[in-house]
Parts: structure tokens; sequence; C-alpha cells
């Protein structure tokens, strides 16, 4: 079995490893909980007298050393979504931002639009038959490993062996780099009398056998703790966390009544707790699919009473959402959101939903809003909006004129701001 002489003899220590990457060179990093900590600190340590190195990768939760005051001649990165250890260098003008749907990031590297030179990866060590899991997050890691001219990868025990379209073959990595640290792991929101009310109006909306896309944080968490008494619920999303877990443990999420990948939950990645990655570790149940597939509105599509539930930062009256970005300064990105709205908005009695608090800064600040604020960006058109909840309640705006839909975000808006927001619609003649 010759892949296993390869694997052992392409075992070197990081420092070795990163060697390979060059001044002017593209760096792509797997995400998420994969990240690859030992390679990038190993990257940043080793680059004295190197420089304009672009850095790519979506969410990552390390330190990011990349994008540290004084790297800038050494290192630039290219975020296409930005998460709390790079907002900073963004808004800063020390890094760029790529706004741009999930589905088509893959795509980028695919095509050769964004040519990819090393990519950072996180695996489980190699199978009977030399195949490494990509693990918590295969999302657009599996488009850049298949289209790139060096892997370097960081194998690991503790990464889980996630099953579905995941695997790279040891022949395929040209240098390894052993470690024995914990999987990053994320932790819960606490959920608080506010969010369980959203969840409680979201779960009102959703029937029995319907698919789901969530994402992560306590509105989510929320939403599945009032889904306990649901049944033959499916999941097929971008990501999920340790709620989904629990109501598969619990019989409610069997995936049984899915048009499609019938008794699968399909995701790309996940980000939680130790215990959801020894869950999904050679779990039939879970398939981690890329990000070009998963995240296709055309595939969202095909399940029948598809639910999307996402978030936003804010929604001004005639129904455009903001989720990226707060003003000027970027906040996240684009992510799959408009992928799921669309997808669903397609799905047989499919349901797309917008769900957020309505106040923000400790009810300071009304979410609903005449109009956006000034450098905000529209991420959710007015057009692809339906239905919106607050812990207020819910409405549906499709088929809704401007004046209808003022109307009812109005009365989804804390009471506090309701007149003041109904004041401001006439003078704009909205009402």
């Amino acid at each position: 079995m010759n892949w296993i002489r390869r694997y052992r003899e392409r075992h070197v220590e990081a420092e070795e490893a990163v060697v390979r990457i060059g001044s002017g060179m593209r760096v792509y990093i797997h995400p998420g909980s994969a990240e690859p900590e030992k390679l990038i600190n190993a990257m940043v340590d080793n680059s004295d007298g190197l420089e304009g190195i672009e850095i790519i990768h979506l969410l990552t939760l390390g330190s990011a050393g990349y994008v540290k005051k004084g790297m800038e001649s050494r290192f630039r990165h290219r975020a296409v979504f930005a998460g709390a250890n790079v907002r900073d260098a963004i808004n800063d003008g020390r890094a760029d931002y790529v706004p741009i749907f999930l589905s088509e990031i893959p795509d980028l590297f695919i095509s050769g639009e964004m040519p990819v030179d090393v990519s950072l990866i996180h695996v489980s060590p190699p199978d009977g038959h030399g195949y490494c899991s990509l693990g918590v997050g295969v999302e657009c890691t599996k488009a850049a490993v298949e289209n790139c001219k060096y892997i370097i990868a960081q194998v690991n025990e503790k990464m889980p062996r996630t099953l579905g379209d995941s695997f790279i073959h040891v022949n395929k990595i040209d240098c390894f780099v052993s470690c024995n640290d914990e999987i990053i792991e994320l932790p819960r929101v606490r959920m608080n009398e506010q969010t369980m009310k959203i969840g409680e109006n979201t779960a009102s909306l959703i029937v029995n056998g319907s698919t789901l896309q969530m994402g992560i944080g306590a509105i989510p968490d929320a939403v599945l703790h009032h889904l306990k008494d649901s049944r033959d619920l499916g999941i097929h999303t971008e990501m999920f966390s340790d709620g989904v877990m629990e109501l598969v443990e619990q019989g409610v999420i069997n995936n049984e009544k899915k048009s499609i990948n019938r008794g699968k939950s399909i995701t790309s990645f996940v980000l939680g707790s130790k215990k959801l990655y020894e869950y999904v570790d050679n779990n039939p149940l879970f398939e981690f699919h890329p990000s070009d597939y998963v995240n296709d509105p055309h595939v969202i599509s095909q399940n029948d009473y598809m639910v999307a539930i996402n978030s936003a930062i804010q929604i001004d009256l005639t129904g455009q959402v903001c989720s990226d970005s707060m003003g000027y300064d970027i906040y996240s990105g684009i992510g799959g959101q408009v992928d799921f709205i669309r997808g669903s908005s397609r799905s047989k009695r499919g349901m797309p939903i917008i769900a957020m608090p309505s106040t923000a800064r400790d009810e300071t600040v009304s979410r609903i809003v005449v109009h956006l604020d000034e450098g905000a960006g529209v991420v959710t058109s007015r057009g692809d909006v339906r239905w919106v909840v607050t812990e207020y309640g819910v409405t549906n705006l499709h088929g809704k004129s401007i004046r209808e839909r003022v109307k009812a975000l109005i009365n989804l808006a804390h009471p506090k701001f309701r007149d003041q927001l109904r004041r401001d619609a006439e003078k704009k003649n909205l009402l």
C-alpha cells in the first residue's frame, strides 16, 4: 500500500511545511472550527522577508495574526465572510471584504477566477483506504483543495471523520503536520425572554414534516426549543450547532419526510461543542457536502416544506434587509441567507423567514427603521423577503404593497418606537 509510505514520508514540522508559502501567493485557510491554528501560527511566525501574501477564508475563530497591525506588507486578508477576529482590519482598510453568495464561492476556485496557490487544511487521520476527512467543515474547502497547487494538512486524531462528499486522499496532500489539539468549540449564547418569544413565534409557522435551515445563536436555539413537540423534521442547512443534535436524540429530527436526501441531515459545516463533534463522527445520519451543493437554491427548492430561518441587523419599512454591515462598517457577510431565502421561496409550501429582535443596544435603538443607515448594504431585497418575525409577532410581506408593508412592520416594532415610525413614514408619504 504505497499511500501508507507516502503518508509517513510526508510528515514534517509546521515550520518546514510553510516554507512553500512565498511572496505574492494566495493562501486559502480552512474556516470555522476546522481552522488549522498550528499551521497559521507557523506561517505568521516565519513570514520575515515575505510580502504580498493574500489570505482568503470564510469565518474563522482563531487569533488571525496575519491581520495584526504591522503585518500589512506581508499579508492582505480577503474575507468572503467577516468574523470578529478580522472585522477591525476590514473596517480600518487593512483587509478586504468580498460580498458574495456562499453558493458561488467554490466556483471562484473551480473556474480559476480566484486561483489558490496553497491550502492550509485540518483533517482526520486516513482510514484504511488512505482517505482523510475534512471533518467539521467541507463548505468551500473541498473546491479549494481540488483546485490549488499545494496542500498542507494539519492531521489530528481529534478531528471527526464526517461522511458525505468530505474526503481527500493522502496522495493528493503534499505534506502533513501532526497535532493533537482540541477542535475549536463555540460556546452557546444564552437565551433570554426576548429570544424565547421570537423562537416561539417562529416555531408557530413550522409544520410537521418540514425541512429546516438555520444558523447558530440564541434565536435558532430558541426556535429549536419550541419544536420539541414537532415530528418528522428534516435538516438541509449550511451549518448547525448543538440544538439540532438534541432534537435528533429526542426523535423530532429524523429526515424521514424529506423530498431529497431522505434519511440524511445535509450540511456543509458545524460549529459547537466537543459533544457535537463526537456526535457527527462517523455518523451516517449526517452528510457533509460542499457549499455549491448545499446552498444551491435549485437544490434547496427540491425540499418540500423548506423552512429557512435567517436574521438581520436592520429591516426598513419597505422590507429591505441588511444583515452584513452596520452602516459602512462590515460586520459579517452575505453568507447563505439569500441562497436559502430564494431556495425556500421556490419550495412547495416553503417558508423563508427573517427572525430578529425588534431592538438593539438595550432597547435604545429600533431594528425596524424607515430607511437603512447610510452605507448599510441590502442583502435580502424587498422582492425576496416574505415572512418577518420579532418578539411582537409575525407577518408575511409577500404580495403586499409598500403601504401595507409599512403598517405590518410597524406592528412588529417595539411599542415605544411605533408612533415615531408612523410619523416618519407619513413624512415620506409611505402611509
